[in-house]
């Protein structure tokens, strides 16, 4: 009997239609292999939206974005000129003054040199540049294609004229006008975070870390010092490998007596901070004009010149002077170099490739000082 005088009845579950009920589970739609590469397509879309807007997010605020990035790899560079002075006992306050107004001191004695040796020898360039194109003109008069040449040459010359005259020219001149005022404001904002970052930097840092607890805050100490070491090195040595390419070069044009000879050499330092493409930009810049001002055996030489400097680049002062602080594959860097030009014009691509370091140099030390995280250690280390 049962409780209230019923006898007890067995249900009987029909196995079957409880596995036909929960396979029709709307869930159920993302347990088999099409489903979780549909969950893996939905994140991926995410993270690649979230990606974008950040990139966007950054392009529109680059007024202060590129100053900041500027300011941390100048403040990672001089990072060890701070300790040393700071360890001699000399007040944090004085010792971020007399940084810097080195590293001001610095980047306007390279402005200057520009402007001073362009002033300097402008006129005599300009001169042999005139005389170099007419002698091309005369040579392309013997040619027999030459009409339809000239008339290329005409219409090319009347469109100049056109845009000129134009109101395009001056809504361009008053674009330029605006970049100028931009990089005036950028250039201060850039002093004034620098001044900070070397100043309390660390204390920023650590300020920045207390959210984090346990491992995590270990990760994050890791990255970030990681981050100032691969940053600073880079700059450092790129620095050192660039001065000397640029006083090769120097001597080098100096001897062929090409004018111009030393704002092509500060180009040479500038544009070395352009991996790979940069001294191929160089080389030709100092050809061209060797071709125009003294002829085409002259500026043979100077890529002669510039080779064998490169070469000893390559094979000697890469390796020595940046170490392991740019462990990256051509390929990288080019794909780096070609995303940050995309993005962020010039500016991007001097930025692109100390950036792509710092975070190979995060993954690295993700798991441990010396442990990348797995997915990024060698077969050998993956189980570790």
């Amino acid at each position: 009997m049962g409780l209230f005088g019923n006898s007890p009845r067995t249900v009987h579950i029909d196995a079957p239609s409880v596995e036909l009920k929960a396979a029709r589970a709307p869930w159920s739609l993302w347990a088999d292999g099409f489903g979780k590469l549909g969950i893996r397509a939905i994140q991926i879309i995410v993270v690649v939206a979230v990606a974008a807007g950040i990139i966007f997010a950054i392009q529109q605020l680059t007024i202060v974005t590129i100053p900041l990035v500027l300011a941390l790899i100048l403040a990672s560079a001089f990072a060890p000129v701070m300790r040393w002075m700071r360890g001699r006992g000399i007040p944090s306050l004085l010792a971020t003054g007399i940084t810097l107004f080195g590293i001001v001191v610095l980047l306007g004695a390279v402005a200057w040199l520009i402007v001073w040796a362009v002033n300097d020898q402008w006129d005599d360039l300009a001169t042999q540049a005139q005389n170099g194109f007419a002698n091309v003109v005369s040579w392309v008069q013997t040619l027999p294609f030459y009409d339809s040449v000239a008339s290329q040459l005409d219409s090319g010359a009347a469109a100049i004229r056109d845009f000129v005259t134009s109101a395009q020219f001056g809504s361009g001149a008053l674009a330029g006008v605006s970049a100028i005022a931009n990089f005036a404001t950028g250039l201060v904002l850039m002093v004034v975070v620098l001044f900070f970052f070397l100043k309390d930097g660390p204390q920023m840092w650590e300020f920045l870390l207390r959210p984090f607890r346990g491992e995590s805050y270990e990760r994050a100490r890791r990255i970030g010092d990681k981050t100032v070491s691969v940053l600073g090195s880079y700059i450092r040595g790129t620095a050192m490998v660039a001065a000397v390419d640029a006083i090769g070069i120097l001597i080098g044009l100096l001897i062929l007596q090409v004018p111009l000879a030393v704002p092509l050499a500060v180009l040479v330092f500038l544009l070395a901070f352009i991996p790979i493409v940069g001294a191929t930009l160089a080389g030709i810049l100092a050809a061209l004009v060797a071709l125009v001002a003294n002829g085409p055996v002259n500026a043979l030489f100077v890529v002669a010149v510039v080779v064998a400097v490169n070469q000893l680049e390559g094979n000697f002062l890469q390796p020595v002077l940046m170490g392991r602080s740019m462990k990256l594959h051509a390929f990288v860097i080019l794909v780096a170099l070609t995303v940050g030009t995309v993005l962020g014009g010039i500016v991007g691509a001097v930025l692109a490739v100390p950036i792509t370091a710092a975070v190979w140099g995060a993954i690295q030390v993700w798991d441990g000082p010396d442990l990348a995280a797995r997915w990024a250690r060698p077969k050998h280390l993956a189980e570790r």
